[in-house]
């Protein structure tokens, strides 16, 4: 994580944190979080953190006069809001990463729809929660009046805030409609149908002006602020999947001496087991199952291996058959794995072995003969051949 500042749209110095994934960034997100929260309220901690692990570089930041950036915040409007991410994204295209997908929560989603016409690298954007009028903010100041400024004084969250005049009187009255309708990115609205201050109507009618293409998602059970860690974890990997149909996810060619590409493997979560897993475009979870400590939202690491054992098994009697030219339509196999004693093991040792049963099905017009020799082929899958003879594993430290 990097933390650094750069000049917001009035010339104060915003705070900002970048995230960046282990390897080759696949993409660039610019993250605007909600109304008087700030760059590291939990659900942009999260988001944030998750997308890194599905290999985007992040950025969030506070806006001008919230969190350690500079700035009176009761000098702010919504429109500035907009220019502070448009600075943003100047930013990070300075540093070589132009954002290409943005995605704000609450206001923060109201304030990428106005600012993304105006950021040209952008081709996707997501909103969580955002009103479709921003000036549905206007019930918060309800109960506080005005001082002999104009200011008022307001708690949100536990954070106070002075809003001054100006941030009421640019808010658009009519909505963001002109703004969606012409906004020319893909679009994915996510929100929660129980959202008891962004009500559900707000994501009908950002949906309903858009063009698209656009997307829906519903937050379920969620709450507006995103506060369960699993529904910010949800958001961020539903934004990865819909973002990547739309962006240049391209990964550069594999280092030397590694020609299927680096497999990372990270953790998403410190509190339990749930992992990250990344190779080149691709992205996976490994877990334990919730007997063992996990929460089971991946394959276990001998889940994967008897995953590996298992394609390399279809894979490598496809293509024998096919360069026989054998009526093999469909090919399965089935992999479980258990620990054995050894049957040449010392009986007080308890030494164990790994034991994968593999059990094939083969579909279609072939006679013994051809199913014997595919049998035979199976055997001859490279994992298989890994998995049977030693290898040899370097480690280091870094």
């Amino acid at each position: 994580m990097e933390q650094f500042t750069f000049t917001g749209h009035d010339g104060h110095q915003l705070a900002a944190r970048l995230d960046r994934p282990e390897g080759p960034a696949r993409g660039a997100a610019l993250l605007a979080h909600c109304f008087a929260c700030g760059k590291d309220i939990q659900a942009a901690r999260r988001i944030a953190r998750r997308l890194t692990g599905l290999g985007f570089a992040v950025l969030r930041f506070d806006f001008t006069g919230l969190g350690q950036s500079g700035g009176a915040f009761e000098t702010t409007t919504f429109a500035s809001n907009a220019a502070d991410l448009i600075a943003a994204a100047r930013h990070m295209a300075e540093i070589d990463l132009p954002p290409t997908l943005l995605i704000g929560h609450s206001l923060g989603g109201a304030a990428v729809l106005k600012a993304a016409q105006d950021i040209a690298s952008v081709r996707a954007v997501a909103t969580l929660g955002a009103p479709f009028d921003p000036a549905h903010i206007g019930h918060l100041l309800a109960d506080a009046a005005p001082g002999a400024d104009g200011v008022r004084e307001i708690t949100l969250g536990g954070t106070p805030l002075r809003i001054g005049p100006d941030f009421l009187d640019t808010l658009p009255e009519a909505g963001l409609g002109h703004e969606i309708a012409h906004l020319d990115r893909a679009l994915l609205v996510m929100h929660a149908p129980l959202d008891q201050v962004v009500g559900i109507e707000n994501a009908t009618a950002i949906f309903t002006h858009a063009k698209h293409p656009k997307s829906f998602v519903t937050l379920d059970s969620a709450d507006h602020l995103l506060s369960r860690p699993e529904d910010a974890d949800y958001a961020a990997e539903v934004i990865a999947a819909w973002a990547s149909r739309y962006l240049d996810l391209t990964m550069p060619a594999p280092p030397p001496g590694a020609p299927e590409g680096v497999v990372r493997v990270a953790e998403a979560d410190p509190a339990g087991f749930l992992q990250d897993i990344t190779s080149g475009q691709h992205h996976l979870l490994a877990d334990e199952p919730q007997a063992y400590g996990g929460t089971g939202r991946g394959l276990s690491p001998y889940g994967f291996l008897s995953a590996a054992l298992g394609a390399c098994t279809t894979m490598t009697i496809r293509m024998y058959a096919r360069r026989k030219n054998w009526p093999l339509d469909h090919v399965q196999v089935e992999v479980t794995h258990d620990k054995v004693h050894a049957q040449d093991a010392d009986a007080r040792s308890g030494q164990k072995v790994d034991r994968f049963h593999r059990a094939i099905q083969l579909t279609g017009d072939l006679d013994p003969e051809q199913r014997a020799r595919l049998r035979e082929i199976a055997d001859k899958c490279p994992v298989h051949q890994t998995l049977e003879r030693a290898s040899h594993i370097e480690t280091e430290l870094r």
